[in-house]
């Protein structure tokens, strides 16, 4: 069963996060928590919210780890001292309801790096993989994988949570112009390498995606993020559609169920192709920078990314 989302308001701000386009900001909240807040005004737009929240809980009730999501009541006046006119422009678009995530203290980013050490079930990673491509979540590839490693201090062993799934829901962009049953590329996913058992995953988790559950999952979402959608006369229609929607994917698993994916060895080599035409195509004074074309320059400290 779905969880129902608290309500908070932010009465202090903490810091921008710039490493993700829509600069998300880090808050403390008046139940003493500290939050990654995704606003309402950044370029991203309402529906980023809206994938951010289906997608969220939808993770959370079938018992995947993913933090706790809560509506922020945010104030602008309380980041008057932030000193770039971008963001306070953000925020002034923001007042009001906005979404927060709960900060995961010293949480690190899921890079290829780590991922040559760190262990992942097959089933785990099948788990994850048939959520991504019954959201149409093709934003969790293995340069960005949108996961996180956390607790990374103290005896708790390290595990995978996920994050950010505003890209997910494709089909809400064009209503009309995709089927459930359509399939997406999924052999780059961040966890393709670790052998998913999506079959075992799609056995598990299907039967448990009830309309039911999408009913209560949508009515989550705040009325004034699903206003003034064409072609859908109130929020609750619209809430009905992605129940509907999600439901027909759900029976229609076995047409778009990923299971071609690549080795290690092989995505190895095609990372080594690349890099070798990337190579041939620079000016002989370029030949030998390093080319980090699609791969992070330094690994990035999710305390400072996460949201």
């Amino acid at each position: 069963m779905a969880g129902v989302l608290r309500d908070v308001t932010a009465v202090r701000y903490v810091t921008p996060l710039r490493s993700g386009g829509s600069v998300p900001g880090v808050v403390e909240a008046d139940d003493l928590g500290t939050y990654v807040v995704k606003f309402t005004g950044s370029a991203q737009g309402r529906k980023a919210l809206v994938a951010e929240v289906i997608v969220g809980e939808l993770a959370r009730a079938l018992g995947l780890r993913f933090p706790e999501l809560v509506l922020v009541h945010f104030d602008p006046s309380i980041a008057d001292e932030e000193p770039h006119q971008e963001v306070r422009d953000l925020h002034s678009a923001s007042a009001g309801i906005n979404l927060g995530m709960d900060f995961l203290p010293g949480a690190k980013d899921f890079t290829p790096e780590v991922a040559e050490t760190f262990s992942v079930d097959p089933l785990e990673a099948g788990r994850i993989v048939w959520l991504d491509a019954l959201t149409v979540n093709v934003d969790r590839t293995v340069h960005s994988s949108n996961l996180m490693v956390w607790p990374t201090l103290g005896i708790a062993p390290p595990r995978l949570w996920l994050i950010d799934h505003g890209a997910a829901l494709v089909f809400h962009h064009r209503w009309d112009a995709t089927e459930p049953e359509k399939a997406y590329d999924f052999r780059h996913h961040a966890l393709g390498h670790y052998a998913p058992d999506v079959r075992a995953a799609d056995a598990e988790l299907a039967p448990r995606v009830t309309e039911q559950l999408l009913r209560e999952i949508t009515a989550e979402v705040p009325d004034a993020w699903l206003t003034d959608e064409p072609g859908f006369a109130t929020p609750d229609e619209l809430r009905e559609a992605y129940a509907g929607y999600l439901h027909a994917r759900v029976r229609a698993s076995a047409a778009w169920l990923p299971t071609d994916f690549p080795t290690r060895e092989e995505l190895a080599a095609e990372q080594a192709l690349r890099a070798a035409k990337s190579q041939q195509g620079r000016p002989k004074w370029l030949q030998r920078v390093p080319d980090l074309h699609g791969k992070p320059a330094a690994e990035q400290d999710g305390a400072v990314h996460l949201g």
